[in-house]
This record gives structure tokens, C-alpha cells and sequence, in this order.
């Protein structure tokens, strides 16, 4: 007499010890009323079909199933029920090669409207692909999904250190959970850098032009340059567009000699600013306070100084050959350029 241990497909628990005897759907029918299902088929522990009973042999360990696939116990567990008589459905996910072991009512309780809650409501509505062990294969990455499934579990947002919360929010997005969406945006929000907007200091700036390429595009809009000192200095085609040079102690900024062609300083606060024999053609200065400033002997030629505030200004000596001197905020004495 041969004996067999059954299994329920997909479980390694609470097997039954039978005789085998008579056909086949005699086997199924003591199946049947030892595991208390409606047996239609068996498997061997590789997956094969048993369609012969001739191809039993002496302990071997079988698995019966409803004519469901069969599903590797190691993989997927199949619980039928609880103190109450309800069933709960537990299954794998094959997320990019990692396995997730979950509850079905772990994946369509939380988020009722979302990809997963859809896909796994019922079963195999959406036919969904499995791997050899019968685990559901997702084409996503485990790393992201993992705290998305957490998040199913408790309802709470954790992240381990590491994990980018953008990578996080885009599964999320993926797979239609709105209200993590929201939390991750919000988390993701927080965790930028705020802005810095404090003026860098003098010396800052002078090292960041003595690394910089004399052919390179400088770009320092809206700096803080109280009180500069950039004698001779070659800033050639540097953007200081907005920049306050003014210095509330009255130490006046100082840029004697220096190479400013083509530099955009378009709306700077240049009071008393010192660019005697500097070199400013085709620079931009429209609209730019120079009160008091010091431009005698200053190449201005072809430089935009449109509603610029020139009152007070020395331009004795000064190149202002093509130089725009339109909507000024204040007229413009001979005085002031003349030698």
C-alpha cells in the first residue's frame, strides 16, 4: 500500500497522510473530503500535473488544487479561514526580480481607486502575469515600491535614509495612490534647500574673479559689493546687473582701471563709486545711480547710461563718443565733462 501527503495548492501546512488506492478520482474524492475542498487536480512538488495514478509513488508529497495554476508554497500562501469563516487571500508580487508577500486586502482596502486595488480586487480580472513560483510579476522598481506597500499596511509614510523621495513619488503616482502622492510632494517640498540670498563678501568676490577665465561669462547679478575694492581688475563681459556698491559707512567702492567692456550693470547703486580711466565701452549702465561718481578720464563710448542719475558726477576727460544719455533723471552739465 503506497501513502501520500496532500497539501491545499500553495500551502506547506496542515497536510493530510491518505491511502492511495483505486483511480485517480478516487485519490481526488479522499482529497476532497480531507482538506475540505472541491479537489479537481494534483500537482507534484516540481508543478507537474498528475493525470495518471500510476505516477504516485510511495510519500510522495502532492498538492491538491481547485484547478487553480499551480503555486510553489514557498511563494504564495493561500489562508481559508479565520475564527469568523471569512478567507483572506495572501499572495506574492514579483517587483523588478523582489519578492513582496502581502494580504489582497492589504492592496484594495487602503486606496480603493488605485492601479493595485484595481488589479487584485478580484481574481485575475486583469490577467495579470506570474512568474514560474506564481508570484505576480510588476515590471517597477523594488527599491520605490517598498515603502508604497508599507504605506498600505499602516497608513503611515516612512522612508528609510537613502531612498529618493522622488523616485518614491513617481511609483506612487504610477500606481494611482493620490493621497500618498500628496504627502511624498509635500515631503519632497520641504527637503529643498531654502534659497541663500545673503551678499557675499569682498574678498568672496575677488577670488571668484581671479578663478575665472578671462574669456569667461561672469555672472554676479544682485551681489552685495558694498565698498569694493577692484582696481584695475578685468571683469570684461561680466553680468553685475542689479548690484549695490554703495557702502552705508561712506567707504566708496573702487574700480580704477578696471576692463568693464561690455559689462551689464543695468539698475546698480553706484553712488560715489570710484572708475576713473576705467574702460566701459559698450557697457550697460541704463538706469543706474552714479551721484557723486567718478568717471574722469572713462572710456564711455557706445554705453547705454539711459535714465541714469548722473548729478554731481565727474566725467571730465571721459570718452563719450556714442554714448546714450537719454531720460536722464537729472541734467547734464558741461561742467561736469569738461576738462
Amino acid at each position: 500500500m503506497r501513502r501520500v501527503t496532500l497539501f491545499v495548492n500553495g500551502t506547506s501546512k496542515n497536510g493530510k497522510v491518505v491511502a492511495v488506492y483505486g483511480t485517480l478520482s478516487d485519490l481526488l474524492s479522499v482529497a476532497s473530503n480531507k482538506l475540505g475542498i472541491k479537489a479537481s487536480c494534483l500537482y507534484n512538488g516540481k508543478g507537474g500535473l498528475i493525470d495518471d495514478i500510476a505516477l504516485i509513488r510511495d510519500d510522495d508529497v502532492l498538492y491538491v488544487s481547485e484547478g487553480d495554476p499551480f503555486i510553489d508554497p514557498q511563494s504564495e500562501v493561500r489562508v481559508t479561514s479565520d475564527q469568523h469563516g471569512a478567507h483572506t487571500d495572501w499572495l506574492t508580487l514579483n517587483i523588478g526580480g523582489r519578492l513582496f508577500t502581502t494580504t489582497r486586502s492589504t492592496l484594495v482596502s487602503k486606496e480603493p481607486e488605485s492601479m493595485l486595488a484595481h488589479m487584485f480586487r478580484e481574481k485575475d480580472v486583469w490577467g495579470n502575469k506570474r512568474d514560474k513560483y506564481g508570484a505576480y510579476l510588476i515590471d517597477r522598481s523594488p527599491e520605490y515600491f517598498e515603502p508604497i506597500l508599507n504605506y498600505l499596511r499602516h497608513g503611515q509614510l516612512i522612508v528609510n535614509e537613502g531612498i529618493n523621495i522622488r523616485g518614491v513619488l513617481e511609483e506612487a503616482r504610477f500606481f494611482g495612490i493620490e493621497q500618498l502622492a500628496e504627502q511624498l510632494e509635500v515631503v519632497l517640498k520641504n527637503s529643498q534647500p531654502p534659497e541663500d540670498h545673503s551678499p557675499i563678501s569682498r574678498k568672496e568676490f575677488v577670488r571668484f574673479l581671479l578663478a575665472t577665465s578671462t574669456k569667461s561669462e561672469l555672472r554676479c547679478q544682485g551681489a552685495n559689493l558694498q565698498g569694493v575694492k577692484m582696481l584695475c581688475c578685468n571683469a570684461e563681459g561680466a553680468s553685475l546687473k542689479g548690484c549695490n556698491f554703495e557702502d552705508p559707512s561712506g567707504l566708496k567702492a573702487n574700480l580704477e582701471g578696471a576692463n568693464l567692456k561690455g559689462v551689464d550693470m543695468e539698475g546698480s547703486q553706484m553712488t560715489g563709486v570710484n572708475l576713473r580711466v576705467a574702460t566701459l565701452k559698450n557697457a550697460k549702465l541704463k538706469n543706474c545711480n552714479l551721484r557723486g561718481a567718478t568717471l574722469a578720464g572713462t572710456d564711455l563710448e557706445n554705453c547705454d547710461l539711459s535714465g541714469c542719475d548722473l548729478q554731481e558726477a565727474n566725467l571730465r576727460g571721459s570718452n563719450v563718443k556714442g554714448a546714450i544719455f537719454e531720460e536722464m533723471l537729472t541734467p547734464l552739465h558741461m561742467s561736469q565733462s569738461v576738462r
